[in-house]
């Protein structure tokens, strides 16, 4: 696996407890997000190194930074349809303009003029955001909010086929660590290494609401 793990409770300690944060892992060429899907879409894309067959860039894809917050909507990839888990080395390039481009996926009133412009926006946007609450390892909810972006038209076409470095196949890491969780034993549990990432973008920072600590 070519991605760097450490013991969650030894990650716990750093992270931040509440706030508007992208947590992830990542360096200057490329940003780990994931997905899951059901075996026909998920081997295919492990196999051939892009996302092609069954997978349609006719509909939106979302992705997550947070191995975690991937893990809540999963079920640890015990889920119908989602037991293929991929971590996807996605260019960092292509993320920062992903976060440039992103639209709410609910009103904000802060942000927008109003109801209607913001609907505009949602209509000529490729790339929806949302915030939600971020989870622990069990699906409790926590103060932390955590992002998840979706991807659409001309994106969804090239995110299948050019934006992406590498894309691993982790579902037996996610089964082996899974069991810690079921046996309750935390101390146990190896997780991707993930911080705060900060768009190089400082308007973007401020549209996305990230917290500064």
């Amino acid at each position: 696996m070519n991605i760097k793990t450490k013991l969650y409770k030894d990650q716990l300690k750093d992270w931040p407890e509440t706030g508007h944060h992208i947590m992830a892992q990542f360096d200057d060429e490329k940003v780990i997000v994931y997905q899951s899907y059901r075996p026909e879409i998920g081997k295919f894309a492990f196999q051939n190194q892009c996302f092609g067959g069954a997978f349609s860039v006719h509909r939106m894809t979302w992705i997550k930074p947070n191995f975690l917050w991937m893990m809540y909507r999963n079920g640890w990839g015990t889920k119908v349809g989602q037991e293929i888990v991929l971590a996807i080395h996605l260019k960092r390039e292509v993320f920062e303009r992903y976060l440039n481009q992103a639209v709410y996926s609910s009103f904000q009133d802060d942000i927008y003029e109003s109801k209607e412009d913001w609907q505009v926006a949602v209509k000529q946007s490729n790339i929806r955001l949302q915030w939600d609450p971020d989870h622990d390892p069990f699906g409790d909810k926590l103060d932390r909010r955590a992002i998840q972006l979706g991807i659409r038209n001309q994106e969804i076409v090239k995110y299948a086929k050019e934006d992406i470095l590498e894309i691993e196949d982790i579902s037996d890491f996610v089964k082996e660590q899974h069991q810690f969780v079921l046996k309750n034993e935390l101390d146990k549990l190896l997780i991707p290494i993930e911080k705060p990432f900060i768009p190089s973008d400082r308007q973007t920072f401020k549209l996305l609401k990230l917290s500064d600590d």
